[in-house]
């Protein structure tokens, strides 16, 4: 802690970025609310706990909006228009619902033919190693995602390792500058991309929200809309289910009475199963950012208003032992219902049912073609995302 009552978590290092279950229990301990400094350098207020951070996603009194944030703090957006997770209602309610006919539960399950097809392809280039050893982020957990999205959105083509060096760095470097360079790289491409799209559409998910009005008072997307949504489909609409894939294939690995109760009733289990991988190691390790627009008191700790960032710590939110029995154990037949891993509240995460499909058939794919498949390092030594917003680990060494 600092002289001036500041919880610098930035000084913990690579042992935070590790593990900072320890850490976020500590604080609860000793309250929901602390004064914190970010790996990332900006100082926020950060709520632990489930209760207190439940009720701060849903709390209308704390702002998404950019425009809000104290000049000083340091922080910027990395989205090149308006989009859901930076707007508060009525714009955000407007913007939810000109893309939500998309993403219905029964639209979703349609794509799962094609995403087991590309699961199958993935797992075939993996398994076609002649050392029978790989990295699982690189194999499945990156390339799946992101050709899903694309697909679904209408990307024709797409370097997908620089796409991914600009989508970490965007997320999870720890300079602004470098965050901002990435960016500006992703905002050049959607904005080419959009500009094809205008003039050449076709049946996907981008060009039919070029076309899309709202039937009740003909409303669509403006120019920067398109924009930020193009980014919010793409970067987001793959990132967290990298990093659900890995983390989960990970606790399961680590957890062999697991696996093999899975494997032993996969059907059964295999949902619930998702639920306790989101649970235990969130891929979103806090929520995005809200900011205060007037004085607001949470769980008795009053934060002044003027853009003050305000942190919500889902992963310690989701190892709450007032919410969850003996939280630290990973139990796939606990019931995991009640996790905020895709947040609460009205910005609760519009692709939920995507990530759970895109999981769901990751994992029953790997486990049906490797039957033997373990861990080909220490967890201890896994390299972990730095950051506090995304939590992965940058590679996954496995073998069969």
């Amino acid at each position: 802690m600092t002289s001036d009552g500041i919880v610098d978590l930035a000084a913990l290092g690579e042992d935070f970025t590790r593990d900072p279950y320890p850490v976020y229990a500590g604080l609860r301990a000793r309250g929901p609310v602390h004064r914190i400094r970010m790996p990332e350098g900006a100082d926020a207020w950060l709520v632990v706990g489930y209760e207190a951070g439940r009720a701060t996603l849903a709390d209308d009194r704390l702002s998404k909006e950019w425009d809000r944030a104290a000049p000083g703090l340091g922080v910027r957006t990395v989205a090149p228009g308006a989009t859901m997770l930076g707007s508060d209602a009525p714009a955000h309610t407007r913007l939810r619902k000109l893309v939500t006919r998309h993403f219905t539960p029964r639209r979703i399950e349609e794509l799962a033919p094609r995403v087991q097809e590309m699961a199958d392809g993935f797992v075939d280039a993996m398994l076609a190693a002649p050392d029978r050893r790989a990295d699982l982020v690189e194999a499945l957990s990156f390339p799946l995602p992101i050709t899903v999205i694309c697909e679904l959105i209408g990307v024709p083509t797409l370097d997908r390792e620089t796409f991914r060096q600009w989508s970490n760095t965007s997320l999870s470097a720890p300079a602004l500058e470098d965050r901002m360079t990435a960016a500006k790289a992703i905002n050049e491409y959607l904005t080419r991309l959009l500009d094809e799209k205008r003039a050449s559409p076709g049946d996907d998910l981008i060009s039919a929200l070029i076309r899309a009005t709202d039937d009740e008072d003909g409303d669509h997307l403006s120019g920067p809309e398109l924009l930020g949504m193009a980014w919010l489909l793409l970067v987001a609409g793959h990132e967290t289910t990298v990093n659900l894939i890995s983390n989960g294939m990970l606790a399961l690995l680590a957890h062999p009475d697991q696996l093999a109760a899975l494997r032993a009733d996969f059907d059964g289990l295999i949902d619930n199963a998702v639920e306790e991988m989101l649970r235990y190691d969130d891929p979103v390790e806090t929520a995005t950012y809200r900011f205060t627009k007037e004085p607001v008191e949470i769980a008795g700790t009053l934060i002044p208003g003027g853009g003050q960032l305000v942190l919500v710590a889902l992963a310690d939110a989701n190892r709450d032992p007032a919410r969850f029995e003996d939280p630290h154990r990973f139990d796939i037949r606990r019931d995991a219902r009640g996790h905020v891993a895709f947040g609460h509240g009205i910005h609760y995460c519009l692709g939920a049912p995507l990530a759970r499909l895109e999981a769901r058939i990751a994992v029953r794919t790997l486990l049906d073609r490797c039957p033997d498949l373990t861990l080909d390092i220490d967890p201890a030594a896994i390299q972990w995302r730095t950051g506090m917003l995304v939590r992965g680990p940058e590679a996954l060494p496995v073998r069969w």
